[in-house]
């Protein structure tokens, strides 16, 4: 999807919701974030202050060591930015007429629609915040299409082409809506919205927002919603961060804050750092844009396919079991594993933190058993568990491992190139896009060659003990 301007409405006393293109924020010279949110009511550690953080941006960054414990930020209520659900205004009528045609995998948009009205707002309370605010988004929807296609993982791809396709779409759903609203009625104030804005607030709030607390539905529990923090939203990811994020109500009245607490004991010039969740490098990607590298949480997805998996076993060296033609009880098997039936479940992983998905493990332990009363003998918690050794046999195990070694194999041989040519492109430099693209790929190749090595380090074992149990 192109990136191209977005156009303006001949209501030229409003302000345009594009800027110029060479500004790494919204306005050039926006105002200071700290002083906005002290002024309004919050509060910043005297030792936080906002840096350059190499080519990571601009973060938070102790000016000297702060104490475990201490508070570093804290937001009263009415300083994030979140949508509203009450007190619905003629502007927010429209607003969530529009919402409402937001699928809820894309609920980013959901709140993005808000941060473009605020945006075009003028005298808008959010705007010293707003204009802080990146003028561009590393991600990949915003990426040229050779670059997409550099990433060269189609699950990845298949998303980044769905989402542009939405926004293609969206776009005409916004000027079909608002087309004969009067400015007063206008959520956007008369400003022509289209894909390209759109995707700049989703971007802006998918990489920014997080899920806390918000008003309590009629049953009195408290309903997850995102909300945008201003500052807090500067803190860096890390699976191992100094700082944590805390809601609390405040003392002084019945209205929730947020709070951003030192984890750790933080060193001068050390950044401030949140972990923004458990997450692969395809979410960490399509809505953050960046890449993790040696992400623990990494996997590739694969599709469960009885043809291919005959394939991989032949090409293991290991008597096919037809995988491809299971036994009625091990249909049975399938189907309770999803992964037969009439709408079976059929995407599986490899890597993260279970290295092979239960029910993939499950299905291939069930399909090289040789007979069905050996499997019933164990639930299947038991073969769905990495953990849960040789249960139907030191063979099976065998059989399946190299199986999985095979499929990686073959799964390694679909990337059109080779981790050793992805290094030497680096080398070359790439353009900010292309890294990003070439960084990804290389870490699938990495968490499958993980998975090989673990595999065979695993057959390994085993076929020692099978050798020792021979012998014996």
């Amino acid at each position: 999807m192109a990136t191209s301007k977005m156009v303006m409405s001949s209501l030229t006393h409003l302000r345009p919701l594009t800027c110029a293109a060479s500004a790494s924020r919204i306005v050039s010279h926006p105002p200071d974030l700290i002083n906005w949110v002290t002024r309004e009511g919050g509060f910043v550690h005297r030792a936080v202050k906002i840096a350059q953080l190499g080519s990571n941006g601009l973060g938070l960054v102790a000016k000297q060591e702060i104490p475990m414990g201490s508070e570093l930020i804290v937001l009263p209520h009415h300083i994030p930015l979140q949508f509203p659900s009450l007190d619905v205004n003629p502007h927010d009528s429209a607003l969530l007429q529009l919402v409402h045609h937001v699928p809820e995998e894309l609920w980013a948009l959901k709140l993005g629609l808000k941060l473009l009205q605020e945006r075009a707002k003028v005298g808008s309370y959010w705007w010293p915040y707003i204009s802080n605010l990146p003028i561009t988004y590393s991600v990949p929807i915003f990426f040229p299409g050779e670059d997409i296609k550099n990433l060269q993982y189609a699950p990845l791809l298949h998303q980044v082409n769905k989402r542009c396709r939405f926004l293609l779409e969206f776009e005409q759903e916004v000027k079909r809506a608002l087309a004969s609203l009067t400015p007063d009625k206008h959520p956007f104030g008369g400003l022509e919205v289209d894909a390209p804005s759109l995707g700049w607030a989703m971007s802006a709030v998918s990489s920014r927002a997080f899920r806390l607390h918000g008003n309590k539905d009629p049953n009195g529990t408290h309903v997850d919603i995102p909300m945008m923090l201003p500052l807090i939203d500067m803190c860096n990811h890390s699976f191992n961060p100094n700082a944590k994020i805390i809601q609390e109500q405040d003392s002084s009245s019945t209205k929730m804050q947020v709070k951003v607490v030192a984890k750790t004991t933080i060193k001068e010039d050390d950044p401030l750092l949140l972990c923004y969740g458990n997450l692969s490098n395809d979410l960490f990607l399509l809505d953050y844009g960046f890449v993790m590298h040696s992400n623990p949480y990494d996997y590739i997805e694969l599709k469960y396919d009885g043809a291919f998996l005959d394939a991989a076993s032949t090409a293991a060296g290991v008597s096919s079991p037809n995988f491809s033609t299971p036994a009625p009880w091990q249909e049975h098997i399938l189907s309770q594993l999803n992964l037969a039936g009439e709408a079976p479940d059929l995407k599986v992983s490899l890597g993260g933190q279970e290295i092979i998905e239960g029910r993939l493990l499950a299905a291939l332990r069930a399909l090289r058993a040789s007979d069905a009363e050996t499997v019933q003998k164990h639930d299947l918690n038991t073969l769905k568990s990495l953990h849960a050794e040789a249960p139907l046999g030191v063979a099976n195990d065998i059989a399946v491992f190299r199986t999985l070694i095979a499929l990686c194999v073959i799964a390694l041989g679909h990337f059109p190139t080779q981790i050793a040519d992805d290094e030497s492109l680096l080398k070359q430099g790439a353009p900010g896009s292309t890294e990003l693209a070439i960084q990804f790929r290389m870490q699938k190749k990495s968490v499958i060659i993980d998975v090989v090595r673990d595999l065979s380090r695993r057959v390994k074992l085993l076929s020692s003990k099978e050798t020792v149990t021979a012998e014996g």
